[in-house]
C-alpha cells in the first residue's frame, strides 16, 4: 500500500467515511482482507484473478448506475496487478 493510500485511509477513518473502492468494510473479516487471502491461496496465479476483475468492472461500468465507482475499482485492480507484475519481475 502506498503512503498516499495509507494517509487517505487514516483521514477517512478520522471522519468515519467508508471507502467503497479501496477498503470496503465487508471485505475485512477478523482483521484479514479478502484480497490478501485470495492472493495467498492463488500464489502466482493471482494475476489472472486481478485481470478478470479488471475485465468485469470495465465490462459493466456503464450499466450498474455507479460508473465512476466501477472505473475506480477497475483502476484499483490495475494498480494491484502492476504491483504484482513488478514484484514478480524483481524476483
Amino acid at each position: 500500500m502506498s503512503r498516499h493510500e495509507e494517509y487517505m485511509k487514516s483521514r477517512m477513518k478520522e471522519y468515519n467515511v467508508v471507502d467503497m473502492v479501496n477498503s470496503p468494510t465487508h471485505y475485512n473479516q477478523a482483521g484479514i482482507e479478502c484480497i490478501a487471502a485470495i492472493q495467498a491461496a492463488l500464489g502466482p496465479n493471482f494475476k489472472y484473478y486481478l485481470q478478470g476483475n479488471i475485465m468485469k468492472y470495465m465490462w459493466r461500468f456503464d450499466y450498474k448506475g455507479k460508473p465512476i465507482e466501477d472505473v475506480q475499482k477497475a483502476q484499483w485492480y490495475i494498480n494491484t496487478l502492476l504491483e504484482d507484475v513488478v514484484a514478480s519481475d524483481e524476483s
